[in-house]
């Protein structure tokens, strides 16, 4: 239902703002020419455009439209295919979906062996010629048996008998298949299918948080679904009895008991050139082995045969109704495939989860109860005010308090003093009142985000200044920031997280330095680019050092930092999943590491858009903030 509504949603919003949009384009002003900026502004009915466009393509494509529709196409789609997996190797067998029959491809492969072998034998100056003949014999013997295969007259008659039952069970089969009332259900064996498909689950995401779900329901649910699923296992009976049945008459048995004497009686001589003969004597015989398990025929004896699968297949294929169309137009790029007794995803479908069972598995990782790992995406946990306390006034305040801390009696109890109730609040070792606290995952990686951003703007805005408006500190930090700037953030990884740890500091440090060599090149930039007119101007108007970088120098580099600002926010997500993959028990990379080795494709989406979302406030907040602190940017 979830997905029907947002399917409808999505389309009459695209249908509406395009139509929103061509009356705007008639209605714009004149003066709003090409180039002009005025023109990229306000556009939202773009960007819902935009937005419904890629939902609809993820809903089509993981085949979210297909299961919110015809929820039962999946289960049926999943008998459809146990029947092609039956015909698989049938099918192989004869020129049906290939251009030439199994049986012809091996009959011209081997021949091509053998007469490679022969040219080999011929032309090899370290074979002794006894051995040549003996090998160019065993080669020309081996030809020989595969006319005993393939003649007609040779075929004996249990086998053909054999033939034919298993062409007219697949005739009957194909006349049964399209009657209404195939394969014949009593109600009570109905409603115990039923009852075991709906033990079975429902048609969900492999491997995800969702409770009784599956891939692909393998018990069939419909009518349909069964008369395909019973047709599959008659039809793999008749496989399995046609691929025992063998065309090994008497004359091709004797035929290969000669080469076999031959090359016993071979082995048990003694030849300088023994390694080399033998080794041509294993590849004749790894011949004769492939022609033994290949089913060769004659060629007319399975004419009947043949045709009976084909018929079988457009019956099938006509059984299938309107579930062709489903397939074709529900289940893009790729179907649903049935392998032994199980049945899977194949395609976009499988790796692309559905939107459906991807905003479930979000909201259970959101609850305390359930989550990740036992840790919540985001939630919030009560702590005292006095820890805040704690956090922010320094112990030492205690420690100059005059006199000494307590310590305890005869009674062995420790009696507290002022200085000891002093050391209690500045360490926040007391009740105050409960706050609500921000947790989880997503928290942690905000968190460590943030605070790495904040402390590289903090150091590095102010080095970028001095060294864009100093000749030594140019000189001398220059060197030290572009020897360690170029080096890619996950190189720096092992290394600060082993000294530092895993926990917050270590990965803090590590963004700091990302961000840090960011806000320096951005800083000096915009110092450096400081017009001369200006300063020369403020300096006309008596403008102090300090009043000229306050009010001329810093407003002028301010476009330079914010933007380096932006581009540091992109390199902090990226460099902040790749340490929580390389060690961390939180956060959303640490998510996203596991559930990758879990195949959880839908917690793997879940934490990308996690990812994407952060990303997009931070920026889409630093936006708000060069709107407010640079409005002259691009007026000039």
């Amino acid at each position: 239902m979830f997905t029907r509504i947002l399917t409808f949603l999505i389309i009459v919003a695209i249908i509406g703002c395009v139509m929103y949009g061509r009356k705007i384009i008639k209605t714009e002003k004149v003066n709003a020419v090409f180039g002009n900026p005025e023109r990229a502004k306000g556009g939202t009915h773009w960007i819902i455009v935009g937005s419904s466009f890629i939902l609809l393509t993820w809903i089509y494509y993981s085949w979210d439209i297909a299961k919110s529709f015809y929820p039962q196409s999946a289960n049926e789609l999943c008998q459809v295919g146990k029947i092609n997996d039956s015909l698989l190797a049938l099918k192989y067998l004869f020129p049906i979906e290939e251009r030439e029959s199994k049986t012809a491809s091996i009959i011209k492969i081997e021949n091509k062996n053998l007469d490679k072998f022969a040219f080999e034998v011929k032309n090899s100056n370290k074979i002794s010629d006894q051995n040549k003949i003996f090998l160019l014999g065993l080669i020309e013997k081996t030809k020989k048996i595969i006319p005993l295969l393939t003649n007609e007259s040779l075929l004996d008659n249990q086998t053909k008998i054999k033939i034919s039952e298993l062409t007219s069970r697949i005739d009957q089969l194909s006349k049964e298949f399209q009657k209404n009332d195939y394969p014949y259900e009593t109600i009570d064996q109905k409603n115990k299918r039923l009852k075991e498909a709906q033990e079975e689950g429902e048609w969900g995401a492999s491997g995800s948080a969702i409770e009784n779900t599956v891939e692909i329901p393998n018990i069939p649910k419909t009518d349909k679904g069964l008369k395909f699923h019973t047709a599959a296992k008659d039809l793999q009976i008749i496989s399995d009895e046609f691929f025992k049945l063998n065309n090994h008459n008497f004359q091709y048995k004797s035929a290969v008991q000669v080469i076999n004497d031959e090359i016993k009686k071979f082995e048990n001589e003694i030849n300088t050139d023994q390694e080399i003969t033998s080794t041509f004597v294993k590849d004749i015989l790894q011949i004769i082995a492939r022609i033994d398990y290949a089913s060769i025929f004659p060629p007319n004896s399975l004419k009947d045969f043949e045709e009976s699968i084909i018929n079988f297949e457009k019956v099938q294929k006509n059984e299938q109704g309107s579930l062709i169309w489903i397939d074709i137009f529900l289940f893009p790029a790729g179907t649903i495939v049935s392998s032994g007794l199980s049945c899977s995803e194949q395609g976009t479908g499988r790796w692309l989860p559905k939107l459906s069972d991807t905003f479930n598995n979000f909201i259970l990782l959101l609850k305390p109860s359930v989550g990740y790992k036992g840790i919540p995406l985001l939630w919030y946990e009560m702590m005292d005010a006095s820890k805040i306390v704690g956090f922010i006034l320094p112990d030492w305040i205690a420690d100059i308090i005059p006199g000494k801390y307590p310590v305890y009696n005869e009674n062995g109890t420790v009696e507290p003093n002022f200085k000891s109730k002093t050391l209690a609040v500045v360490s926040g070792q007391f009740s105050l009142f409960k706050i609500p606290i921000p947790m989880g995952h997503i928290w942690d990686s905000f968190l460590r985000v943030f605070l790495g951003l904040v402390l590289g703007i903090i150091f590095g805005v102010p080095l970028g200044l001095f060294m864009g408006l100093n000749r030594f500190a140019k000189g001398f930090f220059d060197p030290l920031i572009e020897l360690y700037r170029p080096v890619p953030p996950l190189a720096w990884a092992p290394l600060i997280i082993s000294v530092l740890g895993i926990d917050n500091l270590g990965k803090i440090f590590l963004l700091f330095m990302v961000s840090f060599s960011i806000m320096i090149i951005s800083a000096r930039a915009g110092a450096s680019g400081t017009q001369l007119s200006k300063i020369h101007a403020s300096h006309s108007l008596g403008a102090s050092n300090w009043q000229i970088l306050r009010y001329v120098i810093f407003p002028n580099s301010l476009p330079e930092i914010l933007t380096g600002v932006r581009v540091s926010i992109g390199m902090c997500w990226g460099t902040l999943v790749a340490a929580e993959f390389l060690a961390g028990t939180t956060g959303i990379g640490f998510v996203e590491n596991v559930a990758k080795k879990y195949f959880q494709y839908e917690v793997i989406w879940i934490s990308i858009f996690l990812m994407g979302v952060l990303g997009l406030i931070f920026d889409v907040t630093l936006r708000k903030i060069i709107d407010k602190t640079i409005p002259w940017r691009g007026k000039g």
